[in-house]
């Protein structure tokens, strides 16, 4: 009974999305009580179950869903599991999203993407359904790229202007890292259990002390790889900067994204994963200082602020800092407390900011009173404002990220001049083929020369799609920059290990078939007026919608997003990769993050934003 009922808590939030996809973009009343029926039905399948787990102990439930591939040295498997943890981020999760899509239903009527919204929303709810369900790292991974993608669709919804575009590829850009951290954390959990680790296994204590004991360096990685990517989804410092940017969509995308449910993922994934790095206490000093300074510098920020969005975002980044501190001191049901009781609030106070600004703005007017002068001494006046001024600019938070985190990787893109000649792909070709030779006749090589190959090929790899990255010329060029990255990266794990042919078919096929489709794509686009130049915005989405959704499917499809096989694929690729190869790990791991990020600035730039055209209405670059 349990089972059934956990199993459908999945299943009926993807086939909500489905039918909404199906339902004519012009039937908004339609597609509205669709999204609410399935919460409903949700919401009310998850009341039975929780009412039915309590009666019959509240024990912890584990089902091992299905496998989706197996050999000898991986096994990957969909695996569920429910516990407190999972049962409060539910209740919740279907409680906010509820009233989301009752407001949503007013507040977007006649809004052109209503349809879009609705859709995203219930595909997002599919994702953050998969996370909290999830009973192993690969399972919750689903979820998590499910969320980030929805992430970017959200922030870009009003995608005739210019800041929404800018600013989704710049918060995607920071879940990317956060996706790689979970990547490296299966990469080397294969490595330490030797195989697919549940989340029910970790807290076996003994069991879980035993590895760490002779392999505390492996620990290590793993636990500061998981608070990265907590770090990064839940907005803390440094990366507290990307949240009020994206605030750009919708308020009701706001309050459920980044008030309420994807801001408090990064507490998830510390809470499940606590009984792994309990017992490392700088992991525990670690996530207690970023949680202190976070919560004092975003509560200075936030007074600041001169947008009402703004001032909520960092008030709430504020109370995950004190989140962080609670569970590195193990009080779990007190941080579960504060979880909904932040979620709550801030979805609240997101939905009803406009009304409140409104109101805020006519007393300001009426009953004006002025500041009294203070008397502070010099020292503590000037302290004050040196504060004040720091909390103004955000502390340049957004300013270091970029000098620090993608500034060099531009510099070395646009320095590597040689890729932008096409004379240039036949020696890649040529250096190509001279590692397929060295694949098949490998006894010919020297070991010591034959070492270096893959990290010779992981070099390439990354040197291409960083000039994909940085290219501003056709879109073309670049398109097939990325997809040549992809046979590098696959040729470097190749040449390091005894590698199964199938897998390698596995981890290309859907990449080849989504560069292919979206080669079409974008030579259809060109054929227009033969300008798809990547330095400006064109907004085709306006003129060509069936070609961008066909397009933005293909650049899916690229990233390994869980709907291709190279997604599974991409895990493949890890396996091969042993555990002291830290140069080859970062070369290939650095290469999946431009990737993603390489592809998603095509589809940007070839269909969202402004469109080129004059007769277009053009969106001020202000939202």
């Amino acid at each position: 009974m349990l089972q059934i009922l956990i199993q459908l808590l999945i299943i009926i939030p993807f086939f909500g999305f489905i039918i909404s996809l199906l339902i004519p973009r012009k039937l908004e009343r339609t597609i509205s009580i669709t999204a609410i029926i399935t919460v409903s039905t949700h919401s009310l399948l998850f009341i039975l179950l929780l009412i039915y787990w309590i009666y019959t102990g509240n024990s912890i439930i584990e089902i091992k869903e299905m496998e989706t591939y197996k050999s000898k040295a991986f096994d990957f498997f969909i695996d569920i599991y429910f516990d407190k943890i999972t049962a409060v981020y539910s209740l919740v999760g279907f409680v906010l999203m509820f009233t989301v899509t009752v407001f949503s239903h007013f507040y977007l009527h006649r809004e052109a993407g209503f349809k879009r919204f609705f859709t995203i929303i219930l595909l997002f709810y599919l994702g953050y359904n998969i996370v909290i369900f999830s009973g192993n790292m690969e399972t919750l991974f689903i979820g998590w790229e499910i969320v980030g993608v929805c992430s970017f669709l959200l922030i870009a919804f009003y995608r005739d202007r210019y800041l929404p575009v800018k600013n989704a590829i710049k918060v995607f850009s920071l879940f990317n890292l956060g996706d790689v951290c979970l990547i490296l954390v299966m990469w080397m959990s294969h490595h330490l259990w030797h195989h697919n680790i549940t989340f029910s296994e970790l807290h076996d204590s003994i069991y879980v002390h035993a590895y760490l004991r002779h392999h505390h360096s492996y620990g290590i990685f793993i636990a500061v790889m998981i608070l990265i990517a907590a770090v990064v989804k839940s907005a803390q410092l440094p990366f507290s900067s990307w949240l009020p940017r994206a605030m750009e969509g919708p308020t009701s995308s706001s309050a459920i994204f980044y008030g309420s449910l994807s801001l408090h993922l990064g507490v998830f994934l510390l809470l499940r994963t606590y009984p792994f790095w309990e017992s490392l206490l700088g992991i525990k000093v670690s996530i207690i200082t970023i949680g202190f300074f976070t919560a004092l510098i975003a509560t200075g920020i936030a007074k600041v602020q001169s947008t009402v969005k703004t001032q909520i975002a960092y008030s709430s980044i504020a109370q995950i800092g004190l989140m962080f501190i609670e569970v590195a001191f193990g009080f779990e049901s007190l941080a579960l407390i504060h979880f909904a009781g932040n979620a709550f609030f801030r979805t609240y106070q997101l939905l009803v900011s406009p009304s409140v600004l409104g109101y805020r703005i006519h007393n300001m007017f009426f009953n004006f009173k002025s500041t009294n002068f203070s008397s502070k001494k010099p020292f503590f006046k000037t302290l004050n404002n040196s504060f004040y001024i720091l909390c103004l600019k955000e502390w340049n938070l957004d300013l270091y990220i970029n000098k620090l985190l993608w500034n060099p990787f531009k510099f070395i893109g646009n320095k590597s001049q040689i890729l932008n000649a096409k004379p240039f792909m036949g020696l890649l070709l040529l250096i190509y083929a001279l590692g397929i030779l060295s694949f098949n006749y490998q006894n010919l090589i020297p070991v010591s020369i034959y070492k270096l190959l893959p990290v010779f090929y992981a070099f390439l790899s990354l040197l291409i799609v960083l000039k994909a990255f940085t290219k501003r010329g056709d879109a073309i060029w670049s398109w097939m920059l990325i997809l040549s990255s992809h046979f590098f990266i696959a040729l470097s794990v190749s040449l390091n290990d005894t590698f199964n042919f199938n897998e390698t078919i596995i981890f290309m096929s859907g990449a080849i078939i989504s560069a292919i489709t979206g080669y079409i794509c974008l030579v259809k686009i060109k054929k227009i007026d033969n300008d798809i130049n990547l330095n400006k915005f064109h907004g085709y989405n306006y003129e060509k919608p069936t070609i961008a959704i066909i397009f933005l499917l293909a650049c899916l499809g690229l990233l390994g997003i869980p709907i291709t096989p190279s997604f599974i694929g991409v895990d493949l690729m890890y396996t091969h990769i042993f555990e002291e190869q830290y140069i080859l790990i970062l070369l290939i791991s650095l290469s999946f993050v431009f990737i993603e990020l390489s592809v998603l600035r095509v589809y940007a730039r070839i269909f969202l934003g402004p469109h080129k055209k004059s007769f277009h209405p053009i969106a001020y670059k202000s939202s």
